[in-house]
């Protein structure tokens, strides 16, 4: 409970610091130390107003730091008689602004994923180090480099949020299907990203794009309690035991995308909502829409191309068509540079190969995939997949 406070509040105590002070970089250590503290207190003594509590700390230690800063003489012999502020002012959401500060084109796609997660979303180095299996210190190092890059920046809402979808969206995708390790995913980024991005539609729930996102978000992660065997093992959509989805998030999924298409434009986000809510809706593979759900991938390739949308468009194709249209598509697909070296395109070549009866080439191919995905759950999935084959 207290780490979900503590989340929750951390981008109010930081936005009010950086409001009153400046510097997003001093102010967001500041803040840091205060949830330290917090986390250490409250468990014995939770105070009556927490945000006030985190306010009144983190500005007691920045203006320690002022005090320390002996640079800074004219600025310390103005704050130092400063008391903390009070906490009831600080009544403006400032979270879309702190975000798009986060999300500066200024920083690089992995410093902004990095301080989103430290400055909005509260989560240590080390959290941050864990979820991404990458060196505490390489994360650190990207969150001074990024604080170092937004110095002098004004705190002010300015540009478009897609640059902060974009960002959460990566959060999210990389605790669906981890990229590298052991895990199937990692939770923490997932709930995390959704957290994050309610927190964003509350600051813009008139745009259908960030409605967009939450809904996909959720309409995909409702698929994770079955996305896993007990013993740890990946388990395809195909093979699901849909009874183990979670049906809340599919509900509010579902009327989310549904308000987003009848009052917005449409936008990529919610073209792959809608999506995933054809999926979430059938009762089997068999009986999925799969004709909808081409359509919509027509759509999405229109409005957002790229080469991951090629080939998801290729799998419907192939449930709409025929296994041999999918793989004629595949063909051409694949001569995409982007694509040329990656397992999904194996992968999906395997199963159109394994569909068209073709088993020697779909066995080389499930192979083949699973030398190039370098996590190792979809190798040990790839490689059961191709020792059925040998067996059959």
């Amino acid at each position: 409970m207290i780490p979900d406070l503590l989340r929750s509040l951390t981008p109010q105590v930081v936005t009010a610091l950086v409001r009153r002070y400046g510097d997003f970089d001093a102010c967001e250590d500041a803040v840091q130390e205060a949830l330290l503290a917090a986390s250490q207190q409250w468990p014995s003594a939770m105070p009556d107003n927490p945000k006030g509590w985190l306010i009144t700390t983190a500005s007691r230690r920045r203006i320690e730091q002022l005090r320390s800063e002996t640079a800074r003489q004219r600025r310390e012999a103005a704050v130092a008689l400063a008391e903390p502020p009070d906490p009831a002012p600080v009544a403006v959401d400032d979270t879309l602004t702190l975000l798009l500060l986060c999300c500066h084109p200024s920083l690089s796609r992995p410093s902004q994923v990095a301080l989103t997660l430290r400055a909005v979303g509260g989560l240590t180095t080390a959290e941050i180090a864990r979820a991404f299996l990458v060196p505490e210190a390489t994360i650190g190092q990207r969150i001074s480099r990024a604080k170092r890059s937004l110095r002098g920046e004004r705190f002010v809402a300015s540009g478009s949020p897609d640059r902060v979808l974009e960002v959460l969206y990566l959060i999210f995708t990389e605790g669906h299907t981890a990229s590298s390790g052991d895990a199937v995913n990692r939770v923490e980024l997932t709930t995390e990203a959704i957290r994050l991005t309610r927190q964003l539609r509350a600051s813009l729930p008139e745009d259908g794009e960030v409605t967009g996102l939450l809904a996909l978000m959720l309409l995909t992660d409702a698929r994770r309690p079955a996305r896993v065997s007990p013993s740890g093992e990946l388990v395809p959509l195909a093979s699901q035991d849909r009874s183990l989805w979670n049906r809340e998030f599919i509900a509010e999924g579902t009327a989310l995308i549904t308000g987003a298409l009848s009052s917005s434009p449409v936008g990529p986000y919610q073209l792959q909502a809608a999506i995933a809510a054809v999926h979430d809706e059938a009762a089997s593979t068999e009986t999925t829409d799969w004709a909808q759900i081409l359509t919509l991938y027509d759509l999405l390739r229109v409005v957002a191309p790229g080469p991951m949308v090629t080939v998801n468009r290729v799998v419907a194709l192939a449930q709409v068509a025929g296994p041999e249209a999918g793989l004629a598509e595949l063909a051409a697909a694949a001569s995409d540079p982007a694509l040329a070296a990656h397992h999904r395109v194996d992968a999906v070549r395997a199963h159109l190969l394994e569909l068209s009866g073709d088993v020697a080439g779909a066995r080389q191919a499930y192979l083949a995939a699973a030398e190039r995905t370098l996590s190792v759950p979809e190798q040990g999935y790839l490689r059961s997949r191709a020792a059925a084959l040998a067996e059959a």
